[in-house]
C-alpha cells in the first residue's frame, strides 16, 4: 500500500514525491470477501468511501480502461493512498459505509446534511409518564416514537393521543407543584394524576394502550378494548362499558380517516428532483394507515447522478431512523437487493423496497415527484435572494468578499433578572441551527447591558482562541455605541483580528427598517427598508433576539417555579405541596405574611420567616431553631 508522502532518496537525504498511486497493483492485492474501501489525497484528506460485494473486483474497476464520468476522473486523479476494511457480509459493509460517511465526511460521496431536528412523540418513564412533543438529543429516559416527518404531524398526534388516554403532558415542576386540577383536565384531556383523582393501576394501563397505539397495534388495541368493555358489561359496570365503547369508536375513526389500498399501511414514499448539483429528496410517510405528512431534504450531491444521490439517502437516513416495512422509490437504485438485506437486519423484520407500483401507490409516487420538484425550486430560489442579500451586504460595507459567516449577539432579561445572552450563526446557506450558543451571564450588575455583552464576547472568542475555533468574518452586535464598544474592546484585549465589527441600533421609535449601522470607521448607514442589504441583517438581527428570549425566559420561569422552596432548607416535597394547597400557589404564598405561613401544618414560626426572607429576597434570618424533616 502505497501513501504517497515524501520520502528520503537514497543519495542526498532530500525527499522527493512518491511514485503515482498504482491502483491496478492495490486491487490485484485484495481478496474476494465483501468490505468497505476509502480513498484518500494529500495531507490525508479523505476523498470517498464505498463498498463493495467484492473488493479485488470493486477497486480494480475503478482503474481499468472503462470510460468513467468527470467526477470520478477528477476524485482518482487526486488519490494518493487506499485502504480497506473486510466484513463479514454485504449487509455489514454497507453499514460501516453509512458509519464512516457520517464520521469523515468525504469530499466525494453524497452526504445527508446532519439534522438533529427530527420531531418525536416521547413517553417518559417515570411513576406517573408524560406524553410530549420531542425535539433534539434523547437526553429524557422513556420512548421515542417517530420520528415524524413535521412538528404538525407531532401535534396532530398528540392531540388525538391526549383526549383518548388522558396522560399528564405538564413538565415535572409543574407536576410536582399543583395542589388541584389544572385546565387540560377540565377540557377532558388529562386524568390529573398530579393531585390523585386516578389511581395507579389505571394510569399504567392507559400508558400501555397508548404506546401500543403509537406502535400502530390499533387493531390490537381494538381487540383489548372490546374485551374490556364486554366485562364491563357482564359485571354490569355499565359507565366503564361506555367509556369503552366511546375510545374504540375514536380510535376507528381515527383509523378510518388515512387508508392505502384499503388496509392499514406501513410505508414511506421516496422521490428525488434535482437540478445541477442541486437535488431534493422529499419523504412521504404513513404509519398505520395514517398520513404523517411530508419532509424536504437538500443532501450535498458532489456531482452524483439521481439514482446515486437517492440510494446513499436510503442507506444513510434509515442507518439512523427504523425503516417502515415497506419504502416505495421514484427510480431504482444501486444495490437495491443489499440495501434491503441490511434495513431487514437493522429492523429485526421484513422491509421491502420498491420501485415500479401500481394503483393508489403510484399515485403516491407522482404526488411526491411533483411535491420534490416544487420544494427545490422553491429551495433555489430562496438560496439565489439569500445570496443577494450577502451580495449587497458586501457592496454596502465595502467588503472584499461575501461574509461566509455572520454571528450576531444579543442580551435579553427583565429588569436585570436571569440575563441571556445569545449568538447565532449563518453562511451561504442561511441559519445554521446546529451552531448556535447560549450563555447565562453571572456576576454582573443587574440591568448592565455592556458588562453582559463584554462576558458573552469575551467566553465566546476566548474559546476559540484557545482551541483554534472558526471565527466570523462578519461580527453584528444587536446595540448601540456602547455595546460596540464592548465588542471592539474584548476583540482587542485577545488580539483577535480579521473580524469586521457591526454594531445594529434600532431605528425612531424602534421601527422596522429604521435600523442605523454602526461601522467600525465611524460611519453610520441608514439603508432604509428597501434595502437588501439591511434586510439580511435583519433577518440575523432578529434570530438572535429570537433566540436570546427563548432561552431568557426558560431560565427565568426554571428559576421561579422550582428554585424558590426547593432551595429553603427545610422544605421538602410534602411542605411544599402543603404551602402550594393552602395558598393556592407560589403567587398567594407570597403574599402572605410570615405569621399566616406559620399556621400551614409542618410550618413552624422560624421555618415560616425563612419562607418569607427567601420569597421577598430579604436576608436570612438567624435562627437557633431546627425546622425538623421534612418526611
Amino acid at each position: 500500500m502505497t501513501d504517497g508522502a515524501p520520502i528520503d532518496s537514497p543519495i542526498d537525504g532530500q525527499p522527493i514525491e512518491s511514485p503515482p498511486f498504482d491502483g491496478k497493483a492495490f486491487a490485484r492485492g485484495l481478496g474476494s470477501q465483501p468490505g468497505v474501501y476509502r480513498m484518500y489525497g494529500k495531507d490525508d484528506a479523505i476523498l470517498y468511501v464505498g463498498k463493495a460485494r467484492v473488493l479485488r473486483n470493486r477497486v480494480g474497476s475503478y482503474f481499468n480502461a472503462t470510460p468513467k464520468t468527470a467526477r470520478t476522473m477528477a476524485m482518482l486523479s487526486q488519490v494518493v493512498r487506499m485502504e480497506v476494511t473486510v466484513t463479514r457480509t454485504d449487509a455489514e459493509a454497507l453499514l460501516l459505509e453509512n458509519q464512516l460517511i457520517k464520521s469523515l465526511h468525504p469530499r466525494y460521496n453524497v452526504l445527508l446534511r446532519d439534522d438533529k431536528s427530527y420531531p418525536y412523540v416521547l413517553l417518559t418513564q417515570e411513576a406517573w409518564p408524560r406524553l410530549a412533543f420531542h425535539r433534539g438529543p434523547r437526553a429524557v429516559a422513556g420512548r421515542y416514537f417517530g420520528p415524524y416527518p413535521s412538528a404538525v404531524a407531532v401535534r396532530e398526534t398528540l392531540n388525538s393521543m391526549h383526549k383518548l388516554f388522558k396522560l399528564r403532558s405538564c413538565e415535572d415542576s409543574v407536576f410536582r407543584n399543583r395542589s388541584r386540577p389544572c385546565l387540560q383536565f377540565q377540557i377532558g384531556r388529562c386524568s390529573a394524576p398530579c393531585v390523585g383523582l386516578v389511581q395507579a393501576r389505571d394510569y399504567a394501563d392507559a400508558v400501555r394502550r397508548a404506546s401500543l397505539f403509537l406502535d400502530g397495534r390499533s387493531e390490537e388495541l381494538g381487540n383489548e378494548l372490546t374485551t374490556a368493555m364486554e366485562a364491563a358489561s357482564t359485571r354490569l359496570d355499565f359507565e366503564e362499558a361506555a367509556r369503552m365503547r366511546d375510545l374504540i369508536t375514536t380510535i376507528r375513526k381515527l383509523q378510518a380517516r388515512q387508508y392505502v389500498d384499503g388496509q392499514a399501511a406501513d410505508l414511506d414514499v421516496l422521490a428525488v428532483a434535482m437540478q445541477g448539483a442541486s437535488a431534493c429528496v422529499l419523504l412521504l410517510a404513513f404509519r398505520d394507515g395514517r398520513n404523517l405528512g411530508t419532509r424536504a431534504f437538500f443532501p450535498k450531491t458532489n456531482g452524483a447522478a439521481p439514482e446515486e444521490v437517492l440510494a446513499a439517502f436510503v442507506s444513510q437516513y434509515y442507518g439512523e431512523q427504523p425503516p417502515p416495512r415497506e419504502i416505495v422509490l421514484d427510480r431504482d437504485v444501486p444495490d437495491r437487493d443489499l440495501i434491503e438485506v441490511a434495513l431487514t437486519e437493522t429492523a429485526g423484520r421484513k422491509v421491502q423496497l420498491k420501485h415500479s407500483v401500481r394503483g393508489e401507490r403510484a399515485g403516491y409516487v407522482d404526488l411526491v415527484k411533483r411535491n420534490a420538484e416544487l420544494s427545490l425550486a422553491t429551495e433555489l430560489s430562496s438560496h439565489a435572494a439569500q445570496s443577494a442579500r450577502a451580495e449587497a451586504l458586501r457592496d454596502m460595507l465595502g467588503l472584499s468578499d461575501v461574509p461566509k459567516r455572520i454571528e450576531c449577539f444579543d442580551i435579553s432579561h427583565t429588569m436585570g433578572e436571569a440575563t441571556v445572552a445569545s449568538c447565532v450563526v449563518f453562511d451561504a446557506n442561511g441559519p445554521v441551527s446546529s451552531q448556535y450558543r447560549r450563555y447565562n451571564i453571572t456576576g454582573i450588575e443587574p440591568g448592565d447591558d455592556y458588562a453582559a455583552m463584554h462576558q458573552a464576547l469575551e467566553r465566546r472568542f476566548r474559546r476559540a482562541i484557545e482551541e483554534g475555533g472558526v471565527l466570523p468574518d462578519l461580527l453584528l452586535i444587536d446595540g448601540g455605541k456602547g455595546q460596540l464598544a464592548q465588542a471592539n474592546a474584548v476583540l482587542g484585549e485577545l488580539g483577535v483580528n480579521g473580524v469586521y465589527v457591526v454594531g445594529v441600533a434600532k431605528g425612531e421609535e424602534r421601527r422596522a427598517g429604521h435600523e442605523q449601522l454602526l461601522l467600525p470607521d465611524g460611519r453610520e448607514l441608514r439603508p432604509g427598508a428597501e434595502s437588501p442589504a439591511l434586510q439580511l441583517v435583519q433577518q440575523v438581527r432578529d434570530e438572535a433576539h429570537r433566540f436570546a428570549i427563548t432561552g431568557h425566559r426558560g431560565r427565568r420561569q426554571k428559576a421561579r417555579t422550582t428554585s424558590r422552596l426547593e432551595d429553603i432548607p427545610g422544605i421538602g416535597p410534602r411542605r411544599r405541596a402543603n404551602l402550594l394547597r393552602h395558598f393556592g400557589g407560589l403567587a398567594g404564598l407570597k403574599q402572605a405574611g410570615s405569621e399566616e405561613i406559620a399556621r400551614v401544618e409542618g410550618i413552624n414560626a422560624a421555618l415560616a420567616e425563612r419562607i418569607y426572607a427567601t420569597l421577598h429576597g430579604l436576608p436570612m434570618p438567624a435562627t437557633g431553631m431546627d425546622a425538623g424533616r421534612d418526611g
